[in-house]
């Protein structure tokens, strides 16, 4: 079975459908794909229809018996786009080629995203093949865009919004199968995202009289632009911690060790101690507990002799859950406190709320974890990144984000960077998660 999955997703791995490239490159890749697919998995094909939504969505639709539950369908979404690949040399194997060793398939694209898609169509082939069909209806909704404009699930969100249908549970992407998820937890988590924070792109420009280079001054455009950056990322924000982690505190406290157990049982019942404990740990922990601002671009100056007349730096914004666009500009804005910067708004996402986690939607997601990774703990937590699953948030409430892979602490560096692999072992055990959360939310 593993080898079957395998092999599928080896040869969509070797299509290479980066949709960074799309305006080199064309469509003809992603139309490669979809005949691939189509080739793989005859029965899906035959017996589910399939609707092209935009030139880089597919929605397909398995009608289930009970007419009374079809604007109520399990959605299972997922993306067939994938990241750049910057430097081919730094591969230990090319990184279309596909490469099958004894343990893993490796490329881009392996484990982000098409291994969630190849498993999603690996279930339902296989339970057409045994006469499975569901009480429920179901949706697979595939994008070829995620990684960049999103726009092909959007539409596929709204088209499923406009025909009145209001899904009884979206999955997408965006949590895994890890390991160490807190300090002294030492176990395995499926760590399932039910919420999703938002994401701002903001320009920060500044012209002026910049002054002599041997004499500068603290007035000019670079100097300006540099406190405005440095303001705005030192204790702007203040915590903002989600429900997702007391809960996830809670599932996770009896699994610490030493004096951990306590303190994680305590800062699950105490929200306030907890960010400001998250905030100390920095990084991950941190992100969780407020909004994060970075600045990825800085431009300025052509020449080292002379003083620029202007200087502008991009910032990436991540908005925690409860927080709004228009809010954080205006908060950025004070903070900068300079009326010679200008903000300018470039792209932006509100927050997703937080989707329950004691409903029997949650505990479907559970239950196929137990399954197909035995003794492996789950847990909510907001996921930092924009997902798919955000189109759906507008009219569901049950909307999560999970893939039933594993990507321990070696793995997780391959992600979007060079020796980008998924395990044959997660493979076979995706496979089980979708088989059972079909059975179990459509049977």
């Amino acid at each position: 079975m593993a080898r079957n999955a395998a092999e599928r997703l080896s040869a969509l791995v070797q299509i290479e459908t980066v949709s960074a490239h799309l305006e080199s490159t064309g469509i003809g890749p992603f139309e490669r794909f979809i005949e691939t697919l189509r080739l793989q998995y005859p029965l899906l094909h035959e017996t589910l229809t399939c609707e092209r939504v935009t030139d880089l969505g597919l929605l397909f639709h398995w009608k289930g018996k009970r007419q009374g539950l079809r604007g109520e369908p399990l959605v299972l979404a997922g993306h067939f786009d994938v990241a750049p690949v910057m430097d081919k040399s730094q591969w230990s194997y090319p990184p279309f080629s596909g490469t099958i060793t004894d343990e893993r398939v490796w490329g881009r694209g392996a484990f982000n995203d098409k291994a969630s898609l190849v498993l999603m169509c690996e279930a339902v082939e296989v339970l057409l093949s045994r006469g499975f069909t569901p009480q429920r209806d179901i949706y697979l909704s595939f994008a070829g865009d995620a990684e960049t404009t999103g726009g092909a699930s959007a539409a596929i969100a709204t088209t499923l919004a406009d025909r009145g249908i209001r899904p009884y549970l979206v999955l997408g992407v965006g949590g895994a199968i890890v390991e160490a998820p807190l300090p002294h937890v030492d176990i395995r988590t499926a760590a399932v995202g039910v919420g999703e924070k938002g994401e701002m792109t903001v320009q920060l420009t500044c012209e002026g009289n910049p002054g002599k280079v041997a004499a500068p001054s603290r007035r000019a455009p670079v100097a300006r632009l540099g406190r405005a950056v440095h303001r705005v990322m030192v204790r702007t924000f203040h915590g903002r911690l989600p429900k997702a982690v007391p809960a996830m505190l809670a599932a996770l406290a009896p699994h610490a060790t030493g004096r951990y157990r306590a303190l994680y049982t305590s800062l699950s019942h105490a929200p306030k101690a907890t960010a400001q404990f998250f905030a100390v740990l920095g990084g991950q922990a941190a992100a969780l507990a407020h909004t994060t601002v970075a600045a990825t671009m800085v431009e300025s100056g052509s020449t080292s002799k002379h003083l620029p007349s202007s200087a502008s730096a991009t910032l990436n914004v991540h908005i925690a859950i409860g927080g709004t666009v228009a809010g954080t500009m205006a908060l950025l804005k004070r903070r900068i406190g300079d009326p010679r910067v200008t903000l300018t708004l470039v792209e932006s996402s509100e927050p997703c709320a937080e989707s329950p986690i004691d409903n029997p939607q949650f505990s479907a997601i559970r239950e196929a974890v137990e399954v197909s990774y035995p003794g492996v703990v789950t847990a909510p937590f907001v996921a930092n990144a924009a997902t798919d699953a955000r189109h759906f948030a507008a009219f569901t409430q049950a909307v999560y984000r999970f893939s039933p892979l594993e990507l321990l602490m070696d793995h997780r560096p391959s992600i979007h960077n060079p020796d980008e692999w998924v395990s044959l072992d997660s493979l076979v055990r995706g496979q089980q998660f979708f088989e059972h959360l079909i059975r179990h939310t459509t049977g």
